[in-house]
């Protein structure tokens, strides 16, 4: 079954500094629909004003996700970790037994653009743990590069939990497949730009779940930015 959650129909919340879009319930968004997809618990896609940002604050028990797509952000957390994200960076924090960390624009003008993940871990209790790597537009462009996994393999990023994460950006025509296996689940949002899925086209902010076996097929319309979530 295809199931799309439409842009329109996320959750929004606008501070003036932050403007964020909640894929499931986050803060003071709330809908007992979407809570969460298989482990995948958060998708907030923020745009943070030049030089705000989040001060510092916990987390335990979850693995967090940044996805950069426009401007940069400075990382400092209670791990001793220091670090400017940037467009084509993906940064994953275990937080396992507690981290404190905060987040900032370090650009006076420019806003930060970039999709915030969590994954719910399939182990609690681990010791923290922060990684930082760098993929190529070269790498994404029109295929799917693997950026998370279990296993760290191929450079990804390691989580603790059976969940595998591709991104791809895809020209105009360009077209991808991805094998959805039994007993796995795939959830794909799309960054930018618009993709079809199938049948379905999709837009900025959309997003489309399926638990059906067999061949996904994505095709660029203009240029788009994805990132697919297979899930156990």
């Amino acid at each position: 079954m295809l199931t799309i959650r439409k842009s329109e129909e996320r959750g929004h919340a606008n501070h003036g500094w932050l403007d964020s879009y909640h894929t499931f319930s986050f803060a003071n968004y709330y809908d007992p629909q979407h809570m969460a997809f298989r482990s995948l618990r958060v998708i907030n896609q923020d745009q943070i004003a030049g030089g705000k940002g989040f001060g510092t604050h916990p987390h335990r028990d979850m693995e967090i996700i940044t996805y950069m797509l426009d401007g940069a952000l400075e990382h400092k957390d209670s791990m001793g970790n220091g670090s400017v994200i940037r467009v084509g960076d993906v940064q994953r924090m275990s937080a396992g037994t507690g981290i404190t960390h905060s987040e900032f624009n370090p650009s006076a003008t420019e806003s930060a653009h970039l999709l915030q993940i969590w994954i719910l871990p399939n182990q609690e209790g681990v010791k923290p743990s922060y990684e930082q790597v760098f993929f190529s537009r070269e790498e994404k462009l029109n295929q799917l590069r693997l950026i998370v996994s279990p296993d760290g393999r191929d450079r990804s990023v390691k989580i603790y939990q059976e969940a595998y994460v591709y991104a791809s950006i895809l020209e105009d025509g360009a077209e991808v497949t991805h094998t959805v296996d039994q007993n796995r689940y795939v959830w794909i949002q799309v960054a930018r730009g618009s993709v079809l899925v199938g049948d379905r086209l999709l837009n900025a902010g959309d997003a489309i779940s399926s638990d059906r076996v067999g061949d996904l097929k994505l095709i660029g319309k203009g240029d788009a930015e994805i990132l697919v979530f297979d899930l156990a």
